[in-house]
């Protein structure tokens, strides 16, 4: 399941790709199947073991084409290890809600993507969170959790303040906002509560089968109920 068009970010074979705050790789696995130079970069230890074992397995299943590459690396957002203007992608999905920071985050972003590089930086959408902020204080109250909630504009201040070029806005999984509402008001760890399963079981069956009439729904809907926003930028040359 990805929030971002890959086909916007403009990776192809060869790209230099940096996945920030990679999590379980979804976005790092399809930039290696179309061929880039991956580095899936994370806090997390756990994660990126995972990562990297799914890497090893692309290649050898024959998923990552000639050419491409991909590694893992654990580190600080605020403090990457990479030269300056390293990547011609920079993504960093669902992870500047989570940094205190966010403005020294956005700085270490800018500063390792290459002059003319692609940057696209995805959050939680202001409406959908703040439901879930106001029906569970478990939600975002943990170690690691989210800390702020963006509105669209003022992400896009700040990413502008820092010398990128907004080039779009899209927003992604409209249909995954009920599915959160829903943990929220039954506990967010009660994934045995029959309208949970119910609407999980929606979800999977959405994603496999991709049927007209909820293809057509999220078109409507995400604009209005998107889980997440995606901000698409440019570093200027």
């Amino acid at each position: 399941m990805l929030t971002v068009d890959f086909d916007r970010l403009g990776v192809r074979p060869g790209t230099s790709f940096l996945d920030v705050g990679a999590g379980q790789g979804r976005h790092s696995f399809e930039a290696l199947r179309r061929g880039a130079h991956v580095v899936a970069f994370d806090l997390n230890a756990d994660d990126l073991a995972d990562v990297d074992e799914m890497f090893t397995a692309m290649v050898d299943e024959g998923e990552a084409p000639e050419g491409s590459s991909a590694r893992v690396q654990q580190g600080n957002v605020l403090e990457m290890p990479f030269a300056d203007g390293s990547f011609e992608v920079v993504l960093a999905s669902e992870m500047l809600e989570h940094v205190p920071d966010d403005e020294g985050a956005i700085a270490e972003i800018v500063r390792v993507a290459a002059p003319g590089a692609t940057v696209a930086v995805t959050v939680p959408t202001w409406l959908p969170e703040r439901i879930c902020w106001a029906l569970s204080t478990e939600y975002h109250s943990n170690e690691g959790g989210h800390i702020r909630i963006y509105r669209a504009g003022e992400l896009r201040a700040k990413l502008e303040a820092a010398g990128l070029v907004h080039t779009g806005t899209s927003h992604a999984h409209a249909l995954h906002s009920p599915y959160w509402w829903l943990k929220c008001a039954v506990g967010v760890h009660n994934e045995n509560h029959p309208l949970v399963q119910q609407y999980h079981r929606l979800l999977v069956w959405d994603m496999l089968q991709a049927p007209a009439l909820t293809r057509t729904a999220v078109k409507v809907l995400d604009p209005l109920i998107g889980k997440s926003v995606v901000l698409y930028l440019r570093k200027p040359v």
